[in-house]
């Protein structure tokens, strides 16, 4: 698919000039590739139409460039773009200019296609392996999207990459034994019941911490802790000397010896 877009050419940068231009009803954007990389706002409209196409990131745009000394009209694809998340507006897009004469590599999404698989009719889960694959061909080659067809696939079947037909001139880049698409069975009552009882259960709180709350309680005083025990030995007091404790030798020792040598005078 391809659309087309209108660019200008801008000399101004940075966040001050990016808001003067949305103001103005542009997009900033920037056109690399080709060894030349161009500052050029394009028409927010034209943008979003290609944003909300089913092509996406594989639309040809035919580039119309303004203000520019070298050619005016280029081929190129939407590589990025930024979208404010409040407003939705688009606030910078990155275009990447081709060349119709050599090979590009993209991302192609993939296509269920064939209705609703025989395998879901009789209760089994369609599974989207693989959302998009990487090709390699030429720009007129690239297609929109890959098709595959479904249809067919019982429970417990599924399809590889290697067996979906490939078009003339793309190759696909992917592992071909990697898994498209499949219909897994469905899960049975007693599993479904056995894993909703396991994420459902209580984590029980851990013992260190039961602890290290109790003791706060004791320490603070607070309602509901447990009391001392009878008989438990209650700290000292800052400079309190406990009952048959020993005095340091030295201290009194002096006075006694100065009461006795009067006594004998």
């Amino acid at each position: 698919m391809k659309f087309e877009l209108a660019a200008t050419v801008r000399e101004q940068a940075g966040k001050g000039a990016a808001r003067s231009m949305r103001r103005a009803g542009k997009v900033p954007a920037v056109l690399y590739g080709q060894g030349e990389c161009l500052l050029v706002t394009v028409n927010p409209d034209e943008l979003i139409k290609i944003l909300k196409s089913h092509a996406g990131s594989t639309a040809l745009i035919s580039l119309t460039v303004t203000g520019t000394k070298s050619k005016p009209n280029r081929t190129a694809l939407l590589r990025d773009y930024q979208v404010d998340p409040v407003s939705g507006a688009v606030l910078h897009a990155d275009l990447f200019e081709i060349s119709m004469n050599k090979p590009i590599r993209v991302k192609v999404p993939i296509q269920v296609i064939g209705g609703v698989p025989a395998g879901v009719k009789e209760g089994g889960v369609l599974h989207h392996n693989m959302r998009d694959l990487h090709v390699e061909c030429l720009p007129a080659v690239l297609p929109d999207h890959i098709e595959v067809d479904a249809s067919a696939l019982n429970i417990g079947d599924g399809i590889h990459l290697k067996e979906i037909a490939t078009r003339e001139g793309v190759r696909f880049l992917d592992d071909p034994d990697q898994m498209v698409v499949s219909v897994a069975a469905p899960l049975s009552d007693a599993k479904l019941e056995a894993l909703l009882t396991s994420a459902a259960g209580p984590a029980a709180e851990p013992e260190v911490i039961a602890k290290g709350k109790e003791a706060a309680a004791v320490a603070e005083g607070a309602p509901g802790a447990e009391p001392a025990k009878a008989g438990a030995a209650a700290p000292a007091a800052a400079g309190e000397v406990k009952v048959g404790e020993k005095k340091e030798a030295g201290k009194e020792a002096p006075k006694a010896e100065k009461k006795e040598a009067e006594k004998k005078k």
